[in-house]
């Protein structure tokens, strides 16, 4: 699945399954709910804290799948090409940071 075709699949279940896009300013708010509950969990699993009983059965793929749900329905409400925006996404890294990671002595 290419990221143009999830834009549009998500686009159709919410017309159809979810019946219409919550407006842009909810949609961010639970963009922010989604990325804390990833949050949570890398956490708890690449960081120093525990987890707690009802984190143990998170599983990491599905929650960064909510954020990328959530921002493509962003995107679609906005009008923005997810598969555009980061094809100029890496042209601008490749030309602004093209030795900026290479020179850096705390990267060797």
């Amino acid at each position: 699945m290419t990221i143009r075709t999830a834009q549009q699949q998500v686009d159709e279940w919410i017309r159809t399954v979810g019946v219409r896009y919550f407006n842009e300013l909810t949609n961010l708010g639970i963009l922010m709910e989604e990325v804390g509950e990833l949050s949570r969990i890398m956490v708890r699993k690449y960081g120093e804290q525990s987890f707690k009983e009802s984190d143990k059965h998170k599983d990491l793929g599905d929650e960064m799948a909510d954020v990328l749900w959530v921002l493509m329905c962003l995107a679609n409400q906005t009008g923005i090409d997810l598969t555009d925006a980061l094809q100029k996404n890496f042209e601008k890294k490749n030309i602004r940071d093209a030795n900026r990671h290479k020179e850096n002595e705390k990267l060797q």
